[in-house]
């Protein structure tokens, strides 16, 4: 039975992949810096949970003793430039070292679409630059740059903006809908091409098995759903799915950058996780989308599985008491 340690598995993505892994066998360890982290994926069995500090690199090798295959899921979204280099360029350097020590097979690990592994200071924002450079340094630390050719193999996935029940996404454009009567919004352009959370998990555990089971390899998947959306239409998706105003949702005021700068400033005073950023502002300016030149889910066996469809099931939480206007508009 092939052991798998997953970093970030007591996260959004992880759960669903812990759960995805178990199911398919493997023997998986999550590594969290405190175990009640992981009480989301503590019930599946077989599943062992293992208090590290994943920084402090010496820990960090030896939780991979013995270990097949590593699955990094670790991501921020907000935060200083120097909080994302230390998770998405310093942490993936710490993770291909300790890799070769201890001679894993696969390291899978999750970016994000739109980055440019080769050029990364191109990228219009810390967090889309501190991907790209976190990738480079992969390759280069597993002995795949410059032709080379290293013992791990590597499956770099990168998805668009993920949805699911409990994503902070659509959820938290729902929930904001539900106390104001209209949404201002910057960037309300910008396009995505959402996809679902289970897709991704698949994404995984496909991609998993293939470098365990194909020789060792850099290999590079571009993860997106079926449809692409500007922020504006995800936007009132969400408040039509969870029967925002009996299903026909809020009025959406695009602003100008200048004036989202000032509202995700403001945004940002609030305690708490922010909204919106002044760096998301600035990932923004790039679309969120497949380039098409390189393999997607397809490529993986999977088909994508549409917002539409899947949406409203987890937004929508007070049918009854959304009357036929709410059902009618939820399904025009």
């Amino acid at each position: 039975m092939k052991q798998v340690l997953v970093l970030g598995g007591s996260g959004f993505v992880g759960g669903h992949v812990c759960e995805k892994l178990v199911r398919a066998g493997y023997r998986v360890s999550v590594a969290t810096r405190k175990s009640v982290h992981a009480r989301c994926v503590m019930h599946l069995p077989g599943l062992t949970v293992l208090e590290c500090n994943i920084h402090d690199e010496a820990a960090l090798a030896r939780a991979m003793t013995g270990m097949d295959a590593v699955i990094n899921l670790v991501a921020i979204l907000h935060g200083s430039p120097a909080a994302f280099v230390h998770v998405h360029q310093d942490l993936p350097g710490k993770i291909a070292r300790a890799c070769a020590a201890k001679g894993v097979l696969h390291l899978v690990h999750i970016s994000a679409l739109g980055v440019n592994s080769e050029q990364p200071q191109a990228a219009p924002s810390n967090y889309l630059r501190s991907k790209a450079a976190g990738e480079a340094l992969l390759v280069d630390t597993l002995g795949w740059g410059k032709g080379g050719i290293g013992s791990c193999g590597l499956t770099v996935l990168r998805p668009s903006v993920i949805f699911g029940a409990d994503d902070k996404f659509l959820n938290v454009f729902a929930r904001l809908q539900a106390l104001f009567p209209v949404m201002p919004l910057a960037c309300a352009d910008a396009r995505f091409q959402p996809l679902w959370v289970e897709d991704v998990a698949s994404a995984v555990l496909a991609s998993l098995k293939q470098g365990l089971e194909q020789a060792p390899a850099v290999r590079v998947y571009e993860l997106a759903g079926p449809q692409v959306y500007t922020l504006r239409q995800l936007v009132q998706f969400a408040a039509r799915s969870s029967g925002i105003n009996q299903g026909r949702g809020r009025p959406v005021i695009g602003l100008p950058l200048w004036m989202g700068r000032i509202q995700a400033f403001m945004l940002g005073l609030m305690p708490g996780e922010p909204v919106m950023s002044q760096d998301n502002l600035d990932s923004m300016q790039l679309d969120n989308v497949a380039a098409g030149g390189l393999p997607g889910l397809e490529a993986l066996g999977i088909k994508a599985s549409s917002l539409q469809a899947i949406g409203p099931q987890y937004l929508f939480a007070e049918p009854a008491a959304q009357g036929l206007l709410g059902l009618r508009n939820r399904h025009r």
